[in-house]
């Protein structure tokens, strides 16, 4: 273990080894890599965990410096471990450079059907009874890390101390046919928010969208910047500052050459920063999977791709045939990212191949639930674009002695955006001090 310390902190390098197949723990090991965080000033004091989850899939924890979000609150009376879900950051990486070691195409997706939150939630308890000497611990699960603290109330509440959830409380049914289809009206009201903010950004995005159609643009990295590519930066209208920053990039889009007006090298490179997976590969590999819980379910099949045909309004062609607004879409993942993305063109096969899957297990037990002891409290966002604010409501009424905040002071990255007052709420909540 190597320590270190930063302002107001002393923090941890830790590796753990975990099996890869949590059934077979005899078997291959990968590496779970941990950062320990706690107050300089209580640094040998005997006090309780809290690991974060991040969101995703696909990413390692956020890097602090300092106390800065959330962080300061917790490390108040917390030792803090900030965990890289299998896959990612520190932790023994799965990407387009390490995953041709596994084989063929049918074995990276059978070794990546190992990363969902299942075996995260796995991963944590072994790790938990190595930190604690087997005392519960407090988990905070932002986003995709509240379906794994969900996933973690169902399997193993034995080791929770306590839940908090900060926008990611996931429906315990909806397929992913049902996630998307909920999902697109609400981009098309974030869409909708930011032109009536920003409304000489509708000429704008009309015109890029125009010359992308008609060629489109080799990015810095040699991806394919296509008219469907740029409507994907609508992903940024699900944080507090997203819209600005969508402003911003298209403001700079255009200069003039001697060849006439072309897209600029600062927006194409910009562009290309906000949308290349090649620092998280696995959320677009794995995106569709976290919503998989077999029973009949079937597969995925690409369910953004294929219920956004039933939204013909984010079709750049026919919007530009006429004079209406182009609606840039949200979080959703098409087969065509693995044709314009060269982090994803060698793992196209295998997404089609877990796009195709069937025998995903449940996620999440009812049941067990229902009839839940630890104490929850979750923020839900309203109008979260990311989860759905409805699912997220139903989910709560289902957990027993789940207890929410509802706000729409922050978008879905109010964790971080909201600095301590966030997992401050949370906290109180869930002592039951509100």
């Amino acid at each position: 273990m190597t320590s270190y310390r930063q302002p107001g902190l002393v923090l941890t390098d830790r590796r753990f080894a975990v099996p890869l197949d949590h059934t077979d723990p005899a078997g291959e090991q990968i590496e779970v890599y941990g950062r320990e965080v706690v107050a300089s000033d209580r640094s040998a004091e005997d006090l309780p965990w809290l690991v974060y989850l991040e969101g995703g899939p696909g990413f390692g924890a956020r890097r602090f410096i300092g106390r800065q979000a959330w962080l300061g609150r917790a490390v108040q009376d917390h030792r803090v471990l900030l965990l890289d879900q299998r896959g990612t950051g520190h932790s023994t990486p799965a990407n387009r450079q390490t995953l041709p070691l596994r084989g063929t195409a049918r074995q990276q997706a059978d070794h990546l059907a190992h990363f969902r939150a299942d075996s995260i939630v796995k991963d944590c308890e072994l790790i938990r009874k190595r930190l604690t000497r087997g005392a519960p611990w407090t988990v905070l699960g932002q986003s995709f890390g509240g379906f794994c603290a969900t996933h973690y109330l169902s399997a193993a509440p034995e080791g929770l101390r306590t839940a908090l959830v900060t926008g990611g409380l996931p429906s315990l049914h909806a397929t992913a046919d049902e996630v998307y289809r909920a999902a697109y009206p609400r981009v098309r009201r974030k869409v909708e928010a930011h032109y009536a903010r920003y409304p000489m950004d509708v000429e704008r995005a009309r015109r890029i969208a125009a010359h992308l159609l008609e060629r489109p643009e080799t990015l810095p990295n040699g991806g394919l910047l296509t008219a469907q590519a740029f409507q994907s930066l609508g992903i940024l209208l699900g944080s507090g500052e997203g819209t600005h920053e969508l402003h911003l990039l298209l403001e700079e889009a255009f200069v003039p050459t001697p060849a006439g007006s072309a897209l600029s090298d600062a927006f194409l490179e910009n562009v290309q920063s906000r949308l290349s997976y090649a620092g998280h590969p696995l959320y677009a590999v794995l995106h569709e999977a976290i919503y998989a819980q077999g029973q009949g379910q079937g597969p995925t099949a690409w369910a953004a791709e294929r219920v956004r045909a039933e939204f013909p309004e984010f079709d750049a062609e026919k919007t530009l045939a006429g004079d209406g607004p182009l609606l840039f879409t949200g979080e959703t993942v098409h087969p065509w990212h693995f044709e314009t993305d060269p982090a994803l063109r060698p793992l196209r096969e295998t997404a089609h191949l877990l796009a195709e899957r069937t025998d995903w297990a449940p996620l999440y037990d009812p049941a067990r639930l229902a009839a839940n002891e630890v104490p929850v409290a979750a923020a839900v966002y309203h109008d979260d674009m990311y989860v759905d604010t409805a699912h997220s409501l139903e989910t709560a009424r289902a957990v027993r002695g789940l207890r929410t905040w509802v706000t729409d002071e922050f978008e879905h990255d109010g964790v971080r955006a909201g600095g301590p007052r966030v997992l401050d709420r949370l906290l109180t909540l869930a002592r039951g001090d509100l």
